[in-house]
């Protein structure tokens, strides 16, 4: 282990918007040396397609108002990458990582979020791996976890979007992460269970325990849980989605 450690925030649903208002705020934070430690959000979103700055047009076969018209959010941000979807039962992280006291270098942090996800799909009895020439992690011939992030001063925001239990129809509205023909899968889809009711709150509460355990084997941290309180101070508020 580094010694430094790792706050895992869990935050249950929260508006896209708002999650990445707090990534800014506590990557600003830890730039600043006020944050003494790293941070690790889990939590899920509401629909919402993000286009990061790789997103192609043949990406969007809809427009962004066809989207907006069918309940999805769309929204343009500064993550590296194309274009992906995020909703409910989807496992979001979000690393608030120094990586100066890591290693700066982007490509090996890339790797390193994949060997997380990789790892911890292995502790559900899901075999992944990654593919050349692509970011992000499958099973088989199907992506089940996308990566994208971005580092101001070798700080980092953005992350990993894992899918566990959320359905898989909204995929089919864009070109996830710009790759044709790929065919999206989850947690509950590959180990046979049905995603919604208790069987899916199971897996998404199980898949966020082996992630943060991997994400701290990985990086060599010591996790442990927090609240915004504890990293902003008395009052600091995302409300959850209901």
């Amino acid at each position: 282990m580094s010694g430094i450690p790792l706050a895992v925030v869990e935050l249950g649903q929260v508006a896209y918007t708002d999650a990445r208002a707090l990534q800014h705020r506590l990557r600003e934070e830890r730039i600043a040396g006020r944050l003494d430690r790293d941070v690790l959000l889990l939590l899920e979103h509401e629909p919402t397609v993000t286009l990061g700055r790789g997103t192609r047009d043949s990406s969007l076969p809809l427009s962004q108002a066809e989207l907006a018209a069918r309940g999805l959010m769309v929204q343009e941000i500064e993550r590296g990458g194309d274009v992906t979807w995020h909703g409910p039962g989807q496992l979001v992280g979000y690393p608030i990582l120094d990586l100066a006291r890591l290693r700066p270098d982007l490509h090996w942090y890339l790797r390193q979020l994949e060997e997380v996800l990789i790892t911890g799909l292995g502790t559900m009895g899901i075999p992944a791996e990654r593919r050349a020439g692509y970011t992000g992690v499958w099973t088989g011939d199907r992506k089940i976890a996308s990566i994208g992030v971005h580092v101001r001063r070798w700080v980092t925001m953005h992350g990993f979007a894992l899918n566990v239990a959320n359905a898989l129809s909204d995929f089919g509205l864009i070109v996830p992460c710009g790759i044709p023909g790929v065919e999206m899968t989850s947690v509950c889809r590959e180990l046979g269970l049905p995603s919604e009711g208790e069987p899916g709150r199971t897996r998404l509460a199980e898949s966020r325990s082996v992630v943060t355990q991997a994400f701290a084997q990985v990086f060599g941290r010591e996790a442990s849980p927090a609240s915004l309180d504890q990293l902003l101070g008395a009052g600091t508020v995302v409300r959850p989605r209901a």
